[in-house]
């Protein structure tokens, strides 16, 4: 259990951080995919040089960096703490209206700016572990951000205790807040060589108490289907139509087992994610997930192999099936380091949880990092139901968070 002392700052942060819209967008070529996420950057660049962090700056692609130098003798790895700027593009972020559910008693949240949006009790069980805390929410009409606003706050708040408890021990600490992370391309302009760190933590996880050392392995499949066109008048025996090539693979997919619909757990997926054409040409684009490169394999041949068979009712018709990588379940490269892990077991438990190891159905900028020599398991942030309206966390699991991050310091400096 913690002896230190907190002075927590996390909460006032994260509800000012909610406020600024810092959305993505797949569709923009640029980096950042969209410049109001620098309006984030700038706010916490200058914070954390009002803090005492010297070195922190916001660059061109949108990147936060910053330092906290060693306050101890010993020779230690530099450890990173990362968490993303932006907000999903499934739902708007912009005016963001942040409540507060004090001492939450029990049942659902009816919430106020659109009342048809229910936090139910019986769809998200993780309240059950919230009564007596502080829930936030939004008014119903935006989503909160606590993806990844929660993380955000967590490592200012962090920063700050450091910064103001001199004789807490602990080795350098960079500080990195990115762009484009729910688009895919939240590391794709880093500087390692300016990070110059040799571990790190993305906090960017759900209930309190989880550290994930495993990821989706995740790549995307295209297909492209060039039909036969014809007037429609006179198609018969003629026309072969790409988009109902396109529509017929699609209704082929297994209807259980292999749907983001119906796995849970290790089991992986194929999810179409859209479909764009007309008759003579159509594309379909598809992303793979599984926690083995195996299972992925298998996935994307089960694909063609319905590709190829659907096409043999169109003779005249082609087809082009591609596949692009997109990351790797982390644990290949976490599991050569398992200190890392081991260490933010014991700092989750000194935070005065109960530690609980577990595979994202998902990816992280830690995915990334990793293969990018930068170990990063993924720590919790307190996040719930994101990128929706019901999104929600609680005041107490962020400030768990904070003690978390500064007890993991601690536990490096210890350890060397």
């Amino acid at each position: 259990m913690s002896s230190l002392t907190f002075s927590h700052t996390v909460t006032e942060r994260f509800l000012r951080y909610v406020t600024i819209d810092t959305q993505s967008d797949p569709e923009s070529p640029s980096s950042p995919s969209t410049e109001k996420q620098k309006d984030l950057g700038r706010v916490l660049a200058a914070e954390l040089k009002a803090m005492g962090v010297e070195d922190a700056h916001l660059d061109d692609y949108g990147y936060v960096y910053g330092t906290i130098p060693a306050n101890t003798d010993k020779k230690l790895p530099v450890i990173c703490f990362c968490s993303h700027m932006d907000t999903s593009p499934d739902v708007t972020g912009k005016d963001v209206k942040p409540q507060m559910v004090k001492n939450y008693r029990g049942g659902d949240i009816v919430l106020p700016g659109d009342t048809s949006q229910v936090i139910r009790l019986a769809e998200h069980p993780a309240l059950k572990n919230q009564i007596g805390n502080d829930i936030i929410t939004t008014d119903g009409t935006t989503l909160l951000g606590a993806d990844n606003k929660a993380g955000v706050a967590e490592i200012m708040d962090a920063a700050h205790f450091f910064l103001n408890n001199p004789d807490v021990k602990h080795g350098t600490i960079r500080i990195l807040f990115t762009p484009d992370e729910e688009i895919g391309r939240g590391v794709d302009n880093v500087d390692m060589k300016k990070l110059a760190a040799d571990f790190g933590y993305t906090m960017d996880g759900e209930s309190a108490g989880c550290v994930e050392d495993e990821t989706f392995s995740a790549d995307g499949a295209t297909i492209t289907i060039n039909g036969v066109s014809a007037h429609p008048g006179y198609a018969k025996g003629k026309m072969e139509h790409a988009i109902k090539i396109a529509a017929a693979i699609v209704e082929r997919l297994p209807k259980e087992g292999c749907s983001p619909e119906t796995t849970s757990g290790k089991q992986g997926f194929l999810h179409p994610i859209s479909i764009e054409g007309a008759l003579e040409q159509a594309t379909l684009s598809f992303i793979v997930r599984d926690f083995t490169e195996e299972g992925l394999k298998e996935k994307e041949a089960l694909l063609e192999g319905i590709v190829r068979d659907v096409m043999k009712d169109y003779p005249r018709s082609t087809y082009k099936f591609e596949v692009k990588e997109q990351y790797r379940n982390m644990k290949q490269v976490i599991d050569r380091h398992p200190h890392v892990v081991e260490y933010a077991v014991e700092a989750i438990r000194r935070a005065g949880l109960r530690p609980m190891r577990t595979a994202i159905r998902g990816g992280t900028d830690g995915s990334r990092l990793s293969f990018m020599g930068l170990p990063c398991p993924n720590i919790f942030a307190g996040e719930h139901a994101f990128h929706s309206r019901l999104e929600w966390v609680s005041r107490q699991d962020m400030e768990k968070a904070v003690q978390t991050i500064v007890h993991l310091a601690m536990i490096w400096e210890e350890r060397a």
